[in-house]
């Protein structure tokens, strides 16, 4: 006899409609069992559900897992084995309010060798590649071409006129790194954009959006948080010189660019505003591009570096209001930024809260009276 005809005969005295039930029940499992195939994982399926299914929903989940999209992009810190304090707090800012969720690499960079101890301390601080590498000597060291007594005669006479880092050759050697060389040293070469961080900074405001890649998808070239004039005293010859560069290569001047912000008569004198380099966001494909390789070269040539104090800041920011246009150059005000003796910190009540900043805007530096924001915010157009 059958399952059924077995369990109808040993219930006598139970109600009929009781039997129904338990028949109708005792069936749909047998025909479920009977669907199903008969391996140790088809018993961890819920009743019902294929496995196929079931692996067609975790490819799914898989493939809409989110991603975070990075640019190709690096911090660049130059420093000395003297400066790891600066260095250890400066990458611990930048972890803590940026780059812990992105885990964007570093690149060291040194005219000697780091110790064991520095590059023990500082990769503690963060899971992200970290690379240290030494400068080669010619992109550092006063060239041999310079007449040294004629620099000699320069720094003193800049000690004598208190001209700050006026009587510095290691100085001016890191001017002329920073215009001409960090973006073509092996470990660099690989990336497109950078971060430049210096010792003893600070960060007070969360970064929750990609500054890389907002670089990137705006079509961005030069960034940066903080205008100002620079020593006259220390360029005397710099605008001269760039009036010769662009009298012999007026192609490489963009038609949309940024003049404005570096001269208040179309070209004919400097104004001595300029981005502050040690905070700087840029793309290096502008200064491999032929038009800055060619300013660079002519400038060097002329030894402004020594004979005078040409700066990076100035170089570079000459470079970017002349060759890009306007729009490529962007102010980064969400970012607070601090380099003793002045800040950044934006007045835009919102940013500020959403950045959960610890600096007072009352403090930033933006319109004292030695920034040059309002002549950039005259060329850019808005406030």
């Amino acid at each position: 006899m059958g399952v059924i005809t077995h369990l109808q005969g040993s219930v006598k005295g139970i109600p009929n409609r009781y039997i129904v039930l338990v028949t109708v029940f005792l069936t749909l499992i047998l025909l479920t069992l009977k669907g199903l195939p008969y391996t140790p994982d088809a018993l961890s399926v819920p009743l019902g559900i294929s496995q196929s299914s079931v692996s067609n929903e975790v490819a799914y989940e898989a493939s809409v897992a989110p991603v975070i999209r990075r640019a190709n992009a690096t911090f660049i810190i130059l420093c000395r084995n003297s400066e790891i304090e600066g260095v250890i707090q400066s990458v611990r800012e930048v972890e803590d309010r940026f780059n812990r969720d992105f885990n964007y690499p570093y690149v060291f960079l040194n005219d000697e060798p780091f110790t064991d101890e520095f590059k023990t301390r500082i990769s503690v601080i963060s899971p992200s590649v970290m690379e240290f590498g030494v400068i080669p000597h010619d992109d550092w060291f006063q060239p041999s071409w310079i007449d040294e007594e004629k620099a000699s005669a320069a720094r003193k006479q800049m000690e004598l006129d208190n001209v700050i880092y006026g009587g510095s050759v290691s100085y001016r050697n890191m001017c002329r790194f920073n215009s001409g060389f960090f973006f073509r040293h092996p470990l660099v070469q690989k990336y497109r954009y950078y971060w430049r961080v210096e010792p003893h900074v600070h960060f007070p405001c969360n970064i929750p959006l990609d500054p890389f890649l907002y670089m990137q998808d705006h079509n961005k070239t030069y960034g940066f948080t903080i205008t100002l004039y620079e020593f006259e005293s220390t360029i005397r010859t710099l605008w001269q010189t760039v009036q010769e560069y662009v009298s012999l290569y007026p192609e490489h001047i963009h038609p949309d660019n940024a003049m404005g912000f570096i001269s208040a008569d179309e070209g004919a004198h400097y104004n001595l505003c300029h981005f502050w380099s040690n905070f700087e966001i840029a793309d290096m494909d502008f200064w491999r591009s032929d038009a800055y390789m060619t300013f660079f070269e002519f400038l060097d040539s002329k030894g402004g570096f020594y004979y005078e104090r040409w700066g990076d800041a100035p170089v570079h920011s000459i470079a970017a209001s002349l060759f890009l246009p306007q729009d490529a150059i962007h102010f980064f005000d969400e970012i607070g930024y601090q380099h003793i003796p002045f800040s950044h910190c934006t007045e835009n009540a919102e940013r500020w809260k959403n950045g959960r900043c610890s600096c007072d805007p009352k403090e930033s530096f933006d319109y004292n009276g030695y920034s040059c924001l309002r002549q950039w915010e005259a060329v850019a157009g808005h406030r």
